[in-house]
């Protein structure tokens, strides 16, 4: 399995640390979230890594080159001059991604000890197109599932839907997005999208003829490191990962 990082992010909610380093090079419990990452995946047997790069890239860059490429195959796709979102992130280091290997992606500034074999177990059994890490948790936004088919997506600020199978969305259950999923190599070609676009308008797109599962995560330890006032929280949450 490869693998692909977003760290291209602005960071905006780690303002005042985000200002003079990417969210990657931010260090929780004296290591940086990219290192943090890049470690997690190398221990689950990944090789090849991508990481996409934007604000202060060049501080990502050296940051790897500084640690050896941490003994891996690491590709830089460079963002630099326009951001591009998860979607057009993935169709611009298609060429890093290609093969017949499947795609792990994740932010950078997810904290988990998530089983990504055994992830990767049930996405290959159930022979998905993409399978996407899910939780019941309190959001604005909700990816909705129907016997763990993607069927649609709702934001409830503003009432907005997007429905893939119109079929099956009354009784589609509400799961709020990991940050954390696989894709299928082949993926890559059946994307339409050009410039920034979101991954998740793609995987609505793709559903509505193709099989997108839900992977309910119940059971790891999970935080998606968004404020600076949560950076206390954040502390806490490793030394259960570390321990």
């Amino acid at each position: 399995m490869k693998a692909m990082l977003f760290a291209a992010g602005l960071g905006t909610r780690l303002k005042p640390l985000t200002d003079s380093k990417p969210k990657a090079l931010v260090e929780i419990g004296g290591m940086t979230l990219l290192e943090r990452c890049i470690l997690q995946l190398k221990q689950s047997g990944i090789q090849d890594i991508t990481i996409n790069v934007h604000h202060f890239g060049d501080q990502i860059v050296s940051f790897v080159k500084k640690h050896e490429n941490f003994g891996l195959n690491i590709h830089i796709s460079d963002e630099s001059e326009q951001l591009l979102d998860t979607g057009g992130g993935i169709l611009k280091a298609k060429e890093f991604l290609a093969g017949d290997e499947p795609i792990l992606l994740i932010n950078v500034d997810v904290l988990t000890n998530l089983d990504l074999t055994k992830l990767l177990a049930y996405h290959i059994n159930s022979n998905s197109l993409a399978t996407l890490v899910v939780r019941k948790r309190q959001t604005s936004r909700y990816l909705l599932f129907n016997q763990n088919l993607l069927v649609g997506w709702t934001n409830k600020k503003n009432g907005e839907m997007k429905i893939s199978r119109p079929s099956l969305i009354d009784q589609a259950e509400e799961f709020a997005f990991s940050g954390i999923h696989i894709i299928q190599p082949e993926l890559l070609e059946r994307i339409e999208e050009k410039g920034k676009f979101s991954i998740i308008d793609l995987y609505l797109r793709l559903a509505k003829t193709e099989k997108i599962s839900a992977y309910v995560d119940a059971d790891s330890v999970w935080m998606d490191l968004g404020k600076v006032d949560e950076i206390s929280q954040a502390e806490e949450l490793i030394k259960q990962l570390d321990n």
